[in-house]
């Protein structure tokens, strides 16, 4: 069937959502051999990946995944990476601004691959071990309203695909997945991408898929967060449907800062950064109001708060309480002692 399809994409056809999914179930199971799997990608990367393809993909990979049960909703804020900003890791921060407000977090992600820091690397540079199983994992989140579910533990499958992905060097549709492949099938997610074209294929797919309440967000400035620096485009969906709209940092009590602020060159920098928000350090207000901006967001697509400002105004209630920082610390312990169990 592989290299039917293959010959297939070279005449130009798109694959239904179907037919996406029993490519990718071939790649997941290693029946495709490391030359098919990189002409498979380059193809699609190079025509561009259609909405059925990614949702069919994501089914695939789902369905191949280690599974995460829990009882309660949960909530999951990660991005694409590969947006080339070199940021601190803003959405493992605004992580766990949430989970220290209560709200249960079953963060997604993995080591870095084309960033300066993934969010595996700065939750071991903030001291939090970042291996569990499921469940240890749900041990996690009785105890402390988040867990990290690293990407290789849990999509063991993706072994097949590493080889062909390292030699093409190239973005391809497994950099798309990863934010839609949540192993705790997380209902609730702020998605953050690279691109506005990218974006609203995220969006229909998430239709597709189905979903509680998402919001995907772009960068103006090719942020794959909600951007401190200027324009944020973003894309709600919700009872099946999509709204557009666009926010500034002004627009939610907010200034707009620069960019160049808020990078960083490795890990350690940027868990040095967030260990100095969670302190209440105003020396760098640019990095401190976009983990504001990005937890309000995430407030607000959790239910806690009914707007995306109230949800920045609870998350610097966090912050300067000293929820966040205490957050931090039980995270340190818990992951720490659950990984010597």
């Amino acid at each position: 069937m592989f290299t039917e399809t293959l010959k297939d994409l070279v005449a130009g056809k798109q694959l239904s959502e179907q037919e996406a999914a029993e490519m990718m179930d071939e790649i997941m199971e290693g029946k495709a051999s490391s030359c098919q799997i990189a002409a498979y990608l380059s193809l699609l990367s190079m025509r561009g990946e259609t909405v059925d393809e990614l949702a069919g993909s994501v089914r695939s990979m789902r369905a191949h995944a280690k599974p995460l049960h829990y009882k309660h909703p949960l909530i999951d804020i990660v991005g694409t990476g590969g947006d080339g900003t070199a940021t601190f890791n803003i959405s493992t921060a605004a992580a766990l601004v949430l989970s220290s407000l209560g709200i249960c977090v079953a963060k997604h992600g993995n080591r870095s691959v084309s960033s300066t820091s993934g969010a595996a690397d700065a939750l071991e540079a903030l001291g939090i071990d970042i291996r569990s199983t499921p469940e240890y994992a749900s041990e996690l989140l009785d105890q402390t309203h988040m867990c990290f579910l690293f990407a290789p533990l849990y999509h063991a499958s993706m072994k097949y695909a590493i080889e062909p992905r390292k030699a093409l060097g190239f973005r391809t549709i497994f950099n798309q997945l990863g934010p839609l492949t949540n192993p705790a099938g997380a209902e609730r997610q702020l998605l953050g991408v690279y691109s506005v074209a990218l974006a609203e294929r995220y969006a229909q797919a998430i239709v597709k898929l189905g979903t509680e309440k998402t919001l995907v967000v772009t960068g103006e400035d090719g942020m794959d967060e909600l951007t401190i620096a200027g324009r944020t485009d973003a894309f709600l969906i919700e009872n099946g449907a999509i709204q557009t709209f666009s926010l500034t940092p002004e627009d939610v009590g907010l200034s707009v800062g620069n960019a160049a602020d808020i990078q960083v060159k490795n890990p350690k920098e940027s868990a040095e950064l967030i260990e100095t928000i969670f302190a209440g350090s105003r020396q760098n207000k640019t990095a401190a109001d976009a983990v504001l901006l990005n937890a309000g967001a995430g407030l607000y697509v959790s239910g806690k708060t009914h707007s995306i400002a109230e949800g920045v105004h609870e998350a610097r209630e966090a912050i300067n309480s000293g929820a966040a920082l205490n957050q931090l610390n039980l995270m340190r312990r818990q992951t720490v002692e659950t990984a010597h169990v």
